[in-house]
């Protein structure tokens, strides 16, 4: 492209600003550029004009991993480099760079065409992409970087986190009771984990066992979680206006069965256990590193809140990136279920892997969060048990016939939920029974 047409193009983007946000259809994108590419040269070439719109469209050279679903983040430092995380390797040097502080002011100035308004604090920016992905731009006198969170097209569902081995059919079918709570009672639940860890690939894959009755209200910074196949979902975004603590708060009054916490890291945590002392069920991330670190968290600054009420929480899962082999795995940890309070919080740890010997223990039954079914449903805890062996049954079944995406595993629970005997038949399981009708 040359100078003349370089420089319309820094033009409109300086005029464009924000812009993008305000419309997800292309077509309208187009025609804003249009409108102002027109006033701005009245006379150009249609050829040219359409190397101005593609070119505003082109976030080389990062482009090609925005679209791989193997990279989850993309770091742009200035001019220097460019580093991409990649799963299942971690971090990676790329061989492409900005030539100049001109060509990285121009990628910036292509992002900022997404931005939502949210100038944090003067020089920092943060963008929603075209393709769901985040990017943080944050200037330095070395010149921008960039650090982008790359939306998966096609989030995790349970089973690839089976597959990938994060955590086995047994598990699974554990957060699949926690979640849905045999209709009556699901559990309150927290994921810790450190950076990057998986908290939130999790949480979003839990979606599949949500009851499709359920009003939810998702609270977060940044849009991470897909709601697509919950119909009754509202999702909510802080702002400068609007902290997390005042969604939170307010989010009580929009009527909600199931409230849920991108990311719990202040004040915000008490209003949450506030709400499941009310009796609204909720589940959020936390920085953690352990069970133990939780509840040390949530009892102390920022977030302060009551020793005595901690209890509320039925169980706490800890998910982290290990290294075996040199090799990084995202691995559930620990899995906790909270018993009581005397001189401290009461932790019955279910589950544990073991860093040395890379190898799990096998998970113990649910104790405290399955009497609690039991008493509420006047059935027996063994009966409780076995429903849970039934839908370690159900995932293995799904897994086997190809259905691991999160809608075919959203169907299938839907269906169980409905019609369960009809269910297991449809996916060759006739001879399963279910335990527990609700």
């Amino acid at each position: 492209m040359d100078e003349e047409l370089r420089a319309i193009e820094d033009t409109i983007l300086a005029q464009m600003e924000g812009r993008f946000s305000e419309s997800a259809d292309k077509s309208v994108r187009r025609q804003l550029v249009l409108r102002i590419l027109r006033s701005l040269a009245p006379s150009i070439e249609k050829d040219d004009a359409e190397r101005i719109i593609a070119d505003m469209n082109d976030f080389f050279p990062i482009t090609k991993y925005l679209d791989d679903e193997n990279i989850e983040d993309i770091m742009v430092n200035n001019t220097n480099n460019i580093f991409v995380y990649k799963a299942g390797h971690g971090a990676e040097k790329t061989e492409e760079s900005l030539e100049n502080t001109d060509e990285l002011g121009r990628l910036v100035n292509k992002l900022k065409l997404y931005a939502t308004n949210e100038i944090v604090k003067g020089s920092i920016l943060d963008v929603h992409m075209p393709n769901g992905s985040r990017a943080n731009i944050i200037a330095s006198p070395l010149g921008y970087n960039i650090t982008i969170r790359n939306f998966k097209k096609k989030p995790m569902s349970i089973l690839d986190l089976i597959n990938t081995g994060e955590m086995d059919y047994q598990l699974a079918a554990r957060f699949w009771l926690y979640v849905e709570g045999l209709r009556t009672r699901p559990a309150n639940l927290l994921i810790g984990g450190m950076p990057a860890s998986g908290k939130t690939t999790l949480l979003n894959a839990l979606f599949s066992f949500f009851r499709p009755e359920q009003r939810i209200v998702t609270i977060e910074e940044t849009y991470e979680l897909d709601s697509s196949t919950q119909e009754n979902c509202v999702q909510l975004e802080t702002s400068e206006e609007m902290t997390m603590e005042e969604l939170v708060k307010n989010a009580l009054r929009m009527r909600p069965d199931m409230i849920i916490v991108g990311e719990v890291r202040g004040e915000e945590a008490s209003d949450m256990i506030t709400a499941m002392n009310v009796g609204k069920i909720s589940m959020g991330t936390i920085h953690a590193s352990s069970t133990r670190d939780i509840v040390n968290r949530l009892t102390h600054t920022p977030m302060n809140v009551p020793m005595d009420i901690i209890p509320v929480i039925d169980a706490l899962v800890v998910v982290s990136t290990v290294y075996d082999k040199g090799t990084p795995t995202r691995k559930i940890t620990q899995i906790s279920e909270i018993s009581g309070v005397e001189t401290q919080v009461l932790l019955s740890d279910l589950y544990k892997y073991d860093y040395k010997t890379h190898l799990s223990s096998t998970p113990i039954p649910t104790v405290t969060y399955r009497d609690v079914l039991s008493k509420l449903l006047a059935i027996s805890p063994a009966d409780i048990m076995a429903e849970e062996r039934v839908r370690a049954t159900i995932l293995e079944r799904l897994n086997k016939i190809g259905k691991r995406d999160m809608r075919s595993i959203s169907e299938a629970v839907r269906d169980y939920y409905d019609n369960p005997n009809a269910m297991l038949k449809k996916i060759g399981l006739g001879s399963v029974e279910p335990v527990i009708r609700i």
